[in-house]
């Protein structure tokens, strides 16, 4: 069974550089308090661990 993450924007990224703001994008956040799920896959583990600071994640079972 493939897990999934879901990612919820708990800071805002006013005085965050352009690349954290861009990854934010990515990922599909931008308000506050926006969330998605996305697959667990190495490349977006490595685009929540660069703004990791301002999101908050957790599993959830993906079918």
């Amino acid at each position: 069974m493939k897990t999934n993450l879901r990612v919820k924007q708990t800071k805002s990224v006013i005085g965050q550089t352009d690349t954290v703001r861009q990854t934010i994008r990515g990922l599909g956040l931008g308000a506050l308090g926006s969330q998605t799920v996305v697959a667990n896959t190495p490349s977006f583990r490595g685009a929540i661990k660069k703004v990791i600071h301002l999101v908050t994640v957790e599993e959830v079972d993906g079918t």
